[in-house]
């Protein structure tokens, strides 16, 4: 068993905490790492929203919550209440210039310990948030804020967002969020890389013909329709959990494990994308919309429908991209991203496909071999290499599979990615977060696309729910002489 490093008390302030995120996600982590033992009863959660609850009230909400959401942990009883005696509720409007911060001051009335804000507020919201943190003085030498993504809708609001909140707190005491570097499928990019130089010397356009990195859901929209018709699968998800695995895999070795070393790489790889012209999106961009399907051989519905308008929408749920990455290491290789709603299967997966022989000695060579790493939702890695087939009759070869999943090999289950995001940032190691000149690169490559989408009035091509998205989808590929990964399999 991993041996656990017990952090030393604080307060861990959540504003928007009757929303979504905090009764899904952070409570559920912190009472999964609390069972742990990775902190004591001496913490304290301070959950802050405008809602008129009582402590005790909230407590009862937050009993059935983690019930439901973290039942394994929650069955214990008597955990579960000792958990909750560190979980405090103050009612604050803090948009309020007159509002009333005297509950919570009184709740943080020690400047000693460790103390995190953390912001699952609508963006617009933390520069004046922060402001108000410094007015009432509750910002210290230990106080660090976490911000959650989306920063900004395009590069002018994300510079305006992270201009307001560097105002009041130092680029070392803000921690931007993407749950997807919390993933261990992430984080194993490095190892697997750094820690194998037999593969680290392949980790290069001589050898691999191609990258895919998708992220498909089976999922609609659900509650977050009114959030993700403003936003699309382009500011969702490619913005920042696409271009941050396309990072970690593609970067080149840090100088060390350090927060600044990692993310001084990633930002290299930012700045190396192939910049997109309006004839490059034209090219090698696709933006779809899923209509009505079957998934699991169940009907369901399509974007609008979920939405409950009977309106059409211009959102992309459904995105594909086509890019290079102008270094010496990449230079040959093209990058596939790739995320959509309602697709036919829910997986996280980066495939590295290997480039064939020049000239083979066998009469039937199979196709050439992949890595695929699995993000989720089973983490692994499977390396599909040419071999023997078995028998008598002649020499021939076939491909086959060499897999492993992690949680079988190391005989454990994996943390939801918020438990070791929000203890990082308690501990103080900012590694796994988002430093602001990564984001604004980001959005200075993003941006270009959605203006040309905006200007020119790019075309939703409609995709069936359960399907892999646009028929068109095969086509950005095919000009490569390649395919996707689920074609490949058939």
């Amino acid at each position: 068993m991993a041996h656990i490093n017990q952090i030393d008390p604080f307060d861990f302030v959540i504003f928007g905490a009757t929303g979504d995120l905090t009764m899904r996600k952070l409570l559920p982590a912190f009472l999964r790492r609390f069972h742990a033992q990775e902190f004591t009863a001496d913490a304290r959660i301070v959950c802050v929203a405008r809602s008129a609850h009582t402590p005790e009230k909230f407590r009862q909400q937050v009993r059935a919550t983690l019930k439901e959401f973290a039942p394994e942990t929650a069955k214990d009883s008597a955990v579960l209440e000792r958990f909750l005696e560190l979980v405090t509720y103050v009612a604050l409007d803090a948009t309020k210039p007159e509002s009333d911060w005297t509950d919570l001051k009184t709740v943080l009335a020690d400047p000693s310990r460790t103390r995190v804000f953390y912001l699952a507020t609508a963006p617009g919201l933390y520069a004046p948030l922060c402001e108000a943190l410094s007015t009432h003085g509750l910002i210290t030498p230990l106080t660090r804020v976490v911000l959650e993504k989306p920063i900004g809708v395009d590069l002018k609001t994300a510079t305006e967002i992270n201009d307001g909140v560097g105002r009041f707190f130092a680029e070392d005491a803000i921690y931007r969020i993407d749950h997807y570097l919390g993933k261990e499928g992430v984080q194993n990019l490095l190892a697997l890389r750094f820690a194998n130089p037999v593969l680290e010397k392949l980790w290069n356009s001589d050898a691999i013909s191609h990258v895919q990195i998708t992220a498909a859901e089976t999922v609609g929209v659900g509650t977050r329709g009114a959030y993700y018709d403003e936003s699309g699968a382009m500011r969702d998800m490619v913005q920042n959990h696409l271009l941050q695995v396309l990072c970690m895999l593609a970067m080149d070795a840090p100088a060390s494990l350090s927060a600044d070393d990692l993310r001084n790489e990633k930002l290299k790889v930012l700045n190396a994308l192939r910049p997109m012209t309006p004839d490059m999106v034209r090219l090698n961009v696709i933006r779809g919309q899923y209509v009505a399907g079957r998934i699991d051989e169940q009907k369901v519905c399509g974007y609008t429908e979920d939405l409950g308008r009977s309106r059409s929408s211009q959102t992309e749920t459904f995105v594909a991209i086509r890019t290079k990455i102008r270094t010496s290491r990449w230079g040959n290789t093209p990058f596939y991203l790739r995320t959509g709603k309602r697709m036919a299967a829910k997986t996280t997966e980066i495939v590295l496909q290997l480039r064939p022989q020049v000239w083979s000695i066998f009469s039937n060579t199979p196709s050439p071999g992949r890595l695929v790493i699995r993000i989720g939702p089973e983490e692994g890695v499977s390396l599909v290499l040419a071999t023997k087939d078995p028998g008598v009759g002649g020499f021939r070869v076939r491909n086959a599979d060499l897999s492993m999943s992690y949680e079988q090999q190391f005989n454990i289950a994996y943390h939801d990615s918020y438990e070791r995001l929000l203890l990082d940032a308690v501990r103080g190691n900012p590694a796994l977060f988002i430093r602001r000149d990564e984001v604004e690169a980001s959005w200075r490559w993003i941006e270009p696309i959605l203006t040309s989408w905006r200007e020119a009035q790019s075309p939703l091509e409609p995709y069936p729910a359960g399907s892999w998205g646009p028929a068109s989808t095969r086509a950005l590929l095919a000009r490569d002489g390649a395919l996707w990964h689920e074609d490949m399999l058939t």
